[in-house]
């Protein structure tokens, strides 16, 4: 599903929910958290935030899993906005986190920021956007893409099936473009 993307409110906040890019499990003695984007992630991740970027939605807050392959797809978006690196804030919380753990990452948001992209890991993710939105997304495929609009001006107002599910991006929908 793809839902074009036509307005911000003045009161809306917008949360895109990115799930890292695909990782590469060639180094076996690589940790889980230090596993970085294979082939296939470093082709889908760059197309990816360039469709987002056609949408003409500006990020004013990038949080990021510092795990590598997490961190890698977040540093193409900030390619594509033409944002420096160093915006990126990185939480471990992100790591893995749980709904609970992830619902109070977002709920502590700074209040001025309205568009956010928050980059991780699933299954937290799917299941975030499905406790948000009240939607029934299976999964966010790797370099999947979850826009959730919340008719608010506070980030701590979010909460269960509090969002709209405003768009829900995935990369095997347009394969024959970034491959």
């Amino acid at each position: 599903m793809s839902i074009c993307v036509k307005r911000f409110g003045n009161q809306m906040k917008n949360l895109f929910l990115i799930r890292h890019a695909k990782s590469s499990w060639d180094e076996r003695s690589l940790s889980d958290f230090d596993r970085p984007l294979n082939d296939r992630g470093h082709k889908s991740a760059p197309f990816m935030a360039d469709l987002l970027f056609s949408k003409r939605m500006i990020p004013d807050y990038i949080f990021s899993s510092p795990a590598n392959r997490a961190l890698s797809t977040a540093k193409y978006f900030t390619q594509s906005f033409d944002i420096p690196d160093t915006d990126i804030v990185t939480d471990h919380d992100l790591y893995h986190a749980s709904v609970t753990d992830l619902l109070a990452i977002v709920q502590s948001i700074p209040e001025e920021k309205k568009n956010v992209l928050l980059f991780g890991h699933n299954p937290g993710f799917t299941d975030l956007a499905n406790y948000l939105t009240g939607e029934h997304i299976f999964n966010v495929p790797t370099s999947g893409i979850v826009h959730i609009e919340f008719d608010t001006l506070f980030w701590g107002k979010t909460g269960r099936n509090r969002g709209r599910l405003m768009a829900f991006y995935e990369p095997k929908n347009y394969k024959e473009q970034w491959k």
